[in-house]
């Protein structure tokens, strides 16, 4: 995918600002062609020279970019050329999802083993143990506690998991 086809992507914007943040965002979203320096980029975007440097190690980071190291034989000094390698983000974004989908099952199989009770003046929700120890009574409003259903909530969660699996090819076995 070039690009310019992914960066038009939505999906892909959101994903970029994540990282880099709305700061870094212009030097993510301009990535040009070949080799280039953090001064370059700064100059041409308008940027501090710090916000690029933070949005270049962040894409570093996340294999988004590379780098290559020229001394200078005058000088000594070293002038770090970029080259952005935007052809990762489809394999970044699946990892992402499956540390979302691994998280939300956790979540979910903690909602489904967990009983509930909630304030319904302070809305501070609590889990059994907890409320047992206050004597089912609020410890901020003094107001009894009310069993919880949750029903809804694991619910949604199933539906989630069900179609980050589909989306990931991924069994639930898996």
């Amino acid at each position: 995918m070039a690009f310019e086809d992914l960066l038009n992507d939505p999906v892909i914007q959101k994903y970029l600002h994540e990282l880099v943040g709305p700061t870094g965002m212009p030097v993510a979203a301009a990535p040009p062609d070949g080799e280039v320096t953090d001064e370059e980029l700064a100059e041409e975007l308008g940027l501090e020279l710090n916000d690029v440097r933070r949005a270049l190690f962040i894409l570093y980071e996340n294999d988004l970019a590379t780098y290559r190291r020229v001394r200078d034989e005058d000088s000594g000094w070293l002038t770090y050329l970029w080259t952005f390698e935007y052809e990762n983000i489809p394999e970044n974004l699946k990892e992402e999802m499956g540390r979302l989908l691994e998280a939300i099952e956790e979540r979910e199989e903690y909602e489904r083993t967990h009983e509930f009770y909630l304030c319904e003046v302070c809305s501070i929700r609590f889990e059994f143990g907890e409320a047992m120890d206050f004597g089912f009574e609020c410890p901020e409003c003094g107001s009894p506690l009310e069993s919880m259903e949750n029903n809804h909530l694991v619910d949604a969660m199933t539906r989630r998991v069900d179609e980050l699996r589909d989306e990931l090819n991924v069994d639930a076995t898996s």
